[in-house]
């Protein structure tokens, strides 16, 4: 009796369920897939040789597409340069003209023309062939019969220049230039595009052993591109077009020539071609039989293999399944120290990861308020390093460490003594208000990091009057304006800058100026600076001490008519003036 229930636990067990009914199934399944497979690709060779080839003539449409955008872009931006230039020719246009075509190879041609066929400038600037009926060339005529539209002639030999005839598309447009006084003329604009770019991206087309590609002009009909284009010009090849012009895009069988071939068609959208494939359906026949004897030999060792490694698998399944089951238990128990190896990628390797998962997330719920309080201190932690510029004292800090590294022991002292008194003056105790000569104390310690920074890029000078120095102001108003000379007028310009801060009473205000002799403002970003909010910059400055930050504390302290004031000029400098209320140590505003 016990040899029986052993008997009937193993037929009942898992290893021989799975072994059973894998080996059932992949009997069924593989058979019924043989056979369908086997019958049906027959029926289905065609549409998946049509679809590969749709995919094949679909790239390069695509890939031809995107080159004519790209050449479209060119074209508008030679436009744009010769809209943008007053009298022609100019040598400024012809140097712009000779930067777009040497970033292009495929450039051959960028030229300007008056709508009775004079040049008005191109590139390059050889000599002109005096018979080229310019005047009468298809490019021309699209270009004048149709203004402001991108025109693109089928490929032809360029013959304007004497010594370049070389094969190109066309690219031409009707465009109205401004004279000097005011008058407007009509011209033409062409840009020639080395026909070579086209013809690689066709040639590389296989369809099949025989099969080719070529391109037809959607409008006319004509064929732009043929492998075979001395057998087209001389009458030898025929390709059948006028079919071909009634499809936007897919295939259909042809029989024009005498052989069945696969014809694909896709149209290039923004220049107006087809792309037609064209394969032969011998090939296709032939493939499809070699392939679904392979198929069936595949099919059926697949089959044998898998019955196989069922048996194999089976036994392994199980063995996993019983562990997971021994750590539930000890979970269950209260034991969360419980680690299953993970051997296997399987459903059961899977479920046995969401189980240390799970078991991993029952610790961390158990700890959270131990995380929660290590969070909260992080948190404020962050808050108060933010709060004393921690790029700025990154940035100072390599600084010193490269000076260190250099031997320079006196501008490591002067440099540190300097962010010592800058970090000092900068707390200031809390205070908010402190005296004029504290702040110029802040902004000359800043200075003097600034300067070994920038490796004496600027020079400086501060002054003061000695009734200005006891007066009261808010702290960290001068370092922002200080920063943006330095970063957005000093730096950007090649010569040696100097920057002159002053404090004075004037008409009894206090005024407070930064003077620089950097780039300048323009006038319209000037009228921006106190309407828009400050950028972030190298230091971490931004909101809380920009310009338009420092205004708005000035006026919220003492009232509408003190804040900033700014005069700047291009290539001159800037003046910034803090105007304040002048009061002594010991008066509250």
């Amino acid at each position: 009796m016990r040899g029986k229930g052993v008997r009937l636990y193993r037929f009942k067990s898992i290893q021989f369920l799975i072994a059973a009914s894998f080996t059932v199934m992949t009997v069924l399944v593989v058979s019924f897939v043989s056979i369908v497979l086997y019958n049906k690709f027959n029926r289905t060779a065609e549409n998946n040789t049509s679809l590969s080839n749709q995919q094949i003539i679909y790239q390069v449409a695509a890939n031809l597409e995107y080159y004519i955008r790209s050449m479209t872009t060119v074209f508008a931006s030679v436009e744009a340069q010769i809209q943008s230039t007053g009298e022609l020719p100019n040598d400024l246009l012809n140097e712009r003209l000779n930067t777009i075509f040497n970033t292009r190879e495929d450039l051959v041609t960028i030229g300007l023309f008056s709508d009775t066929g004079q040049r008005m400038t191109s590139i390059p600037s050889t000599y002109m062939r005096s018979n080229t009926h310019l005047t009468s060339q298809n490019w021309f005529l699209s270009a004048i019969e149709n203004p402001n539209h991108l025109s693109f002639s089928v490929p032809h030999v360029q013959n304007l220049f004497k010594g370049k005839y070389k094969w190109v598309v066309s690219m031409s447009k009707g465009i109205k230039l401004k004279t000097a006084n005011g008058e407007e003329i009509k011209a033409v604009l062409l840009v020639d595009a080395n026909f070579k770019m086209i013809d690689d991206l066709s040639r590389s087309v296989k369809l099949g052993q025989k099969g080719y590609a070529y391109i037809i002009d959607d409008s006319a009909g004509n064929i732009i591109y043929h492998p075979q284009q001395q057998l087209i010009y001389a009458g030898l090849k025929y390709e059948n077009v006028e079919q071909a012009l009634k499809y936007t895009y897919g295939s259909y069988l042809d029989n024009s020539t005498g052989v069945d071939r696969l014809i694909t068609i896709q149209t290039v959208n923004n220049v107006g071609w087809k792309i037609v494939g064209v394969s032969y359906m011998d090939e296709i026949v032939t493939t499809r039989k070699e392939i679904s004897a392979f198929l069936l030999w595949l099919l059926l060792a697949v089959m044998i293999f898998v019955l196989l490694i069922t048996l194999y698998m089976s036994a392994k399944i199980s063995q996993p399944i019983k562990r997971l089951e021994k750590s539930m238990q000890l979970v269950e128990r209260g034991n969360f120290d419980i680690h299953i190896p993970i051997r296997r990628d399987d459903e059961v390797g899977r479920l046995s990861r969401r189980f240390n998962l799970m078991v991993n997330r029952i610790r961390e719920l158990m700890n959270q308020n131990i995380h929660e309080q290590e969070a909260k201190r992080k948190s404020e932690l962050e808050v108060l390093q933010s709060q004393i510029h921690p790029h700025f004292l990154y940035n100072t800090l390599n600084s010193v460490v490269r000076l260190a590294g250099t031997g320079k022991n006196e501008d490591v002292i002067t440099m540190i003594t300097s962010l010592s008194k800058f970090f000092r003056i900068s707390l200031s105790k809390g205070e908010h208000f402190i005296l004029v000569a504290d702040e110029l104390e802040h902004i000359r310690n800043y200075l003097i990091i600034q300067k070994m920074r920038y490796k004496n890029k600027f020079e400086y000078a501060i002054e003061a009057e000695e009734e200005a120095l006891t007066c009261r102001t808010l702290k960290l108003i001068l370092q922002p304006l200080v920063e943006n000379a330095i970063y957005h007028g000093i730096e950007p310009s090649a010569d040696e800058g100097f920057i002159r801060i002053s404090a004075r009473i004037i008409e009894g205000k206090l005024c407070l100026q930064v003077k620089d002799d950097g780039l300048g403002i323009a006038p319209d970003k000037l009228k921006e600076l106190l309407t828009t909010d400050a950028s972030h910059d190298s230091e971490g400055a931004g909101v809380g001490i920009g310009l338009r930050n420092v205004h708005e504390r000035i006026r919220l302290n003492y009232g509408e008519e003190y804040g900033l004031q700014f005069e700047s000029e291009r290539e001159e400098g800037t003046v910034v003036s803090l105007w304040l209320p002048c009061l002594q140590e010991g008066v509250e505003p």
